[in-house]
């Protein structure tokens, strides 16, 4: 049985959905619905029923009983909280969460000798871009608390192999953009703060204006360079991560990205393409700690997992904007 923590939010749904699809595995999804959405999960069941357990990482007695009653051999653990600029307001939440609560997981999974799991890390570990396209080994120097947890949840679990034998594939994630193909499930957040569905929203509302921040970066129209990732193709990767694990027992990290970078300007014009409107941009200052440019070299990935993305920044736009419409 697969348990997937923050299973009913937008990346881990995607990954519950592939599963369902694509595996006769028993699942199991456990998450708080503080992000996730009930919805999300009833979705899912219309494919495939699984069990879903509602729970929190930060309390071990949710653990406790989610390990007790359910036969889990493998983890697949998206529950975190993402927001960086939140992440330096209230540090406090981040590391509660993100890291104590993943503390958690880990503990219980050793105290029912389940050694297996794939974590759903971040390109924020790498900090600030020392050169482009990033490889898995860039220098890690996070700059916010949101990158820190994430790094240090890395590095407790090469503690935990070397210590316990407990193997783990790190998925370290560029920009994550698009829906499910078939309009069943999408992106949902509260608030939004991903660059796509903003601009489709402004494409929504002819009133409303987008803001833009900085024109004025050494890349080829101005604006920043981003690696935007399709969420199906994301969701294959874990999979791939999985079916590695089971197959090689040993723990790697990857970084899931396509290798081509896109400007925000770029991402407005393709935003326009897709939904046939002009949408209006502010133009304002830089924000602090925006790098001039994140992009992936994920020839590792490619390598070892067989991987490699095949859905476009158009396919990404387009499903994210029939969900956004229905």
């Amino acid at each position: 049985m697969i348990l997937i923590t923050g299973g009913a939010g937008y990346i881990g749904s995607h990954v519950t959905l592939k599963l369902l699809e694509e595996s006769n595995q028993k699942i199991i999804v456990f998450d708080s619905l503080e992000n996730g959405h009930i919805s999300t999960v009833e979705k899912l069941k219309s494919v495939r029923d699984f069990d879903f357990v509602k729970g929190d990482l930060k309390n071990p007695n949710d653990l406790e009983v989610l390990f007790q009653n359910f036969d889990i051999d493998s983890v697949i653990h998206f529950a975190a909280y993402i927001r960086v600029e939140e992440s330096v307001q209230n540090p406090r939440k981040y590391y509660s969460n993100n890291l104590v609560g993943t503390i958690n997981l880990l503990n219980k999974m050793l105290d029912y000798s389940v050694k297996k799991i794939v974590f759903s890390s971040t390109a924020a570990v790498y900090g600030e871009p020392k050169y482009v396209p990033i490889d898995e080994n860039h220098p890690k120097q996070p700059i916010n608390p949101y990158g820190k947890t994430k790094f240090m949840v890395e590095e407790i679990l090469d503690d935990y192999d070397k210590a316990y034998g407990l193997k783990s594939i790190r998925l370290r994630y560029f920009n994550v953009a698009g829906a499910d193909s078939k309009n069943r499930i999408g992106e949902s957040h509260d608030p939004e703060t991903h660059l796509i569905p903003n601009i489709l929203a402004s494409a929504a509302n002819s009133e409303k204006v987008f803001n833009l921040f900085g024109n004025d970066y050494a890349t080829r129209d101005g604006t920043c360079v981003r690696d935007y990732v399709n969420i199906e193709d994301l969701a294959s990767a874990h999979i791939s991560a999985l079916k590695y694990l089971d197959k090689e027992n040993k723990s790697d990290c990857f970084n899931i990205g396509t290798k081509n970078g896109n400007t925000v300007k770029e991402v407005f014009g393709v935003c326009e393409k897709v939904t046939s409107k002009k949408i209006k941009i502010r133009v304002n200052p830089r924000r602090d700690g925006d790098p001039e440019s994140l992009v992936a070299d994920n020839t590792k990935a490619e390598k070892v997992l067989n991987w490699k993305s095949s859905m476009t920044l158009n396919d990404s736009v387009r499903t994210a904007y029939n969900w956004i419409k229905k």
